[in-house]
């Protein structure tokens, strides 16, 4: 089983968003907590994918076209930290 560490601003973040991008999270984070970040590569409408430039070495997995989690992977220990969910920025 895997941990999952939020930032103290996600709650917050979740309250103010749409009811069916907060399931998405959920749901996202359920396949995190059972089965780790690999397992996102059997559901392709997430798209995870690992981010370039400023934000190296953080993954961001689709919520929707327009949202987006972002968080890292610790190596040592099984750990996902969510940094934040936005909005994807075209």
């Amino acid at each position: 089983m895997w941990h999952i560490k939020e930032h103290r601003d996600i709650k917050k973040t979740c309250s103010k968003l749409p009811l069916n991008i907060v399931k998405k999270y959920e749901l996202w984070k359920n396949i995190i907590f059972r089965h780790g970040p690999e397992k996102l590569k059997e559901f392709p409408g997430f798209h995870d994918e690992k981010l370039k430039g400023v934000r190296r070495g953080q993954r961001s997995s689709r919520l929707s076209d327009q949202y987006r989690v972002i968080y890292t992977v610790g190596r040592d220990i099984v750990t996902v930290f969510v940094i934040e969910i936005t909005p994807h920025k075209y």
